[in-house]
């Protein structure tokens, strides 16, 4: 009974890992197709943070390997932050190259949310080590890119570049947030990450607003006043 039930599970975990090359084949669909067309370098480029009332927007471009398997390769936003930094730390090592791009809390204000992630996505195609061909973007296309563009809806599910590309961006807008935290305790960021949660508005109505808080997001300005720097 013990082979057969090892056999059994042999057999189980083959299936698995076959269903999860051709998943992870199937988000390359779209590079190849590039591929096919004589472009030899794509880069993914997505980015996190553009919905909180706190901390900066951070764009990634990623550049892969052709016929890269990465497992549990997703949308950041289907990983657990586990998955997520196992990931990330995979394609430090693997990508071809990776480019991040960030505009703090000033440049938000000042530019709005929407410019804002723009300039950190030119950011972080700056960043990277090789020139792109074609750029895979998720969502819209990029105004002034200086680079062929195609925008995917649902791009971090459907490319392997642009899943990527949010691991990253996920990844290293996360630990910004855990930094800020131990910066600014009262305001629990490394629980919620800025974002507009019960716990993160309970918190504003209970000390205010910190520096890291967008002033032009409604939320902050028509509410609540700005929270005095903490001492020591």
């Amino acid at each position: 009974m013990a082979i057969k039930a090892e056999l059994e599970r042999r057999r189980k975990q083959a299936n698995r890992t076959r269903a999860e090359k051709r998943r992870v084949q199937a988000l390359w669909w779209h590079e190849e197709r590039l591929f096919a067309r004589g472009v030899q370098v794509v880069a993914g480029v997505d980015e996190a943070g553009r919905g909180p009332l706190a901390g900066p927007v951070v764009a990634a471009a990623v550049i892969l390997p052709r016929g890269l398997f990465l497992r549990d390769i997703n949308d950041s936003k289907q990983l657990d932050p586990d998955q997520r930094e196992a990931l990330y730390a995979q394609l430090q090592r693997v990508a071809l190259g990776v480019g991040v791009g960030i505009c703090e809390v000033a440049i938000i204000d000042r530019l709005n949310i929407l410019r804002a992630t723009r300039l950190a996505m030119q950011q972080a195609l700056a960043a990277l080590p090789t020139r792109p061909e074609c750029v895979l973007l998720d969502g819209y296309r990029m105004p002034r890119c200086e680079y062929p563009q195609e925008a995917l809806v649902d791009g971090d599910c459907r490319s392997i570049s642009i899943a990527a590309a949010s691991i990253v961006a996920k990844v290293t807008r996360d630990r910004m947030m855990n930094e800020l935290d131990r910066q600014y305790p009262l305001w629990g960021f490394a629980q919620h990450k800025g974002y507009s949660t019960p716990e993160h508005l309970a918190c504003i109505n209970k000390h205010g607003v910190c520096e890291i808080h967008r002033r032009s997001f409604a939320p902050v300005y028509e509410s609540f006043q700005p929270h005095l720097p903490l001492e020591g």
